[in-house]
C-alpha cells in the first residue's frame, strides 16, 4: 500500500490555447476539404446541371420574353436578371449541398466520430458551411460567365457583390444545416426547397422589381429575406436597387447570427444526431 500511495498521479495533459487553435484549424480544414472533394468528385451533379439550367433561363426569359418586356431602370430585360438568376443558382447550390451533404454522415452513422471527437461545434458547423459556401461561389462564377455570351455587364460596386454573395451563401447553408438537422428521411431535405425555397425565390424580385408590384403585394414582397439579397447584389453588379443597401446588410446580417445561433445550440444539443 505504501509504494502504491508514493506513485505518481498521471494527469492529462493541459494543451495550451494555440495548440488547441492549431487542432481545430487542422479539423476544420478537413471537413472543407473531404466536402470540396466530394463535390468535384460528382461534379456532373453538382455543377452541370445549375449551368444547364440557367442557360435555359437566360434563353427563355432574358431573350425571348426579355424582348417583349423593354428595358427595366435603363437597362436591357436581359441584364436586368443577371443578378438575380445568379444569386437563385448561388441560394438553391449551397442549400442543396450542405443538406444532403450532412444528412449523408446521418445516413452513414459517421457524423457520430464527429460526435465523439474533441471537435468543438463551430468547428463542424463551419467545416460544412465552407463547402457549401466554396460550391455557391463557384456555381455563380459558372452561371455569370454564361450570362456574359448573352449580355454584357459591369461590377459597379465590386465589394458589395462580393459581401452580398457570400452573406447570402452563408444563411442559406445554415438554413439547409438545420434541415438537415431535423430530416428523418432523404424525403424530408426536399420539402423546404420545394414549398419554401422556391416561391421565396421567385417573388424575391429575381425577374422583376418589386416597386412594379401594387398594395398589398408590395408590403408582402418586403418580408421575403431573399428580396433583399437579390437587390443588394443587383446593386453591386448594376448600380440599382429596390431596398437601400444598409438595409439588405442588416437584414442579411441578423439572418446569419439568428440561424448560426441556432444551428449551433441544436448540433451541441446533438438534436437529430442522437436518437
Amino acid at each position: 500500500m505504501n509504494d502504491l500511495a508514493r506513485e505518481p498521479v498521471t494527469r492529462a495533459p493541459v494543451y495550451p490555447g494555440s495548440a488547441r487553435l492549431r487542432a481545430n484549424l487542422v479539423a476544420l480544414g478537413t471537413i472543407t476539404r473531404r466536402e470540396v472533394r466530394r463535390m468535384l468528385r460528382i461534379w456532373t451533379q453538382t455543377l452541370v446541371p445549375p449551368a444547364i439550367t440557367m442557360t435555359l433561363y437566360f434563353v427563355i426569359f432574358g431573350k425571348i420574353i426579355g424582348s417583349r418586356v423593354g428595358p427595366m431602370h435603363g437597362f436591357s430585360y436581359m441584364q436586368y436578371i443577371v443578378p438575380g438568376l445568379v444569386m437563385m443558382s448561388i441560394i438553391n447550390n449551397c442549400y442543396a449541398n450542405i443538406t444532403s451533404s450532412f444528412f449523408g454522415s446521418k445516413f452513414g452513422h459517421y457524423v457520430e466520430e464527429m460526435l465523439a471527437s474533441p471537435m468543438p461545434s463551430w468547428v463542424v458547423l463551419t467545416g460544412y458551411v465552407a463547402g457549401a459556401v466554396l460550391r455557391g461561389l463557384l456555381v455563380g462564377v459558372i452561371v455569370l460567365g454564361i450570362a456574359l455570351f448573352f449580355t454584357s455587364l459591369r461590377i459597379e460596386h465590386p465589394l458589395i457583390a462580393l459581401t452580398t454573395v457570400l452573406l447570402g451563401a452563408v444563411i442559406f447553408s445554415l438554413a439547409g444545416f438545420i434541415n438537415a438537422m431535423f430530416a428523418k428521411r432523404f424525403d424530408d431535405i426536399a420539402i423546404v426547397p420545394t414549398f419554401v425555397l422556391a416561391p421565396l425565390t421567385y417573388l424575391g424580385g429575381v425577374f422583376y422589381s418589386v416597386n412594379m408590384l401594387g398594395s398589398p403585394w408590395r408590403e408582402a414582397s418586403l418580408a421575403n429575406p431573399i428580396l433583399y439579397m437579390v437587390n443588394a447584389f443587383r446593386f453591386g453588379i448594376l448600380g440599382i436597387g429596390d431596398v437601400p443597401v444598409w438595409i439588405a446588410y442588416v437584414v442579411m446580417l441578423a439572418f446569419v447570427a439568428a440561424l448560426g445561433a441556432v444551428a449551433l445550440w441544436l448540433l451541441h444539443r446533438g438534436v437529430g444526431l442522437r436518437s
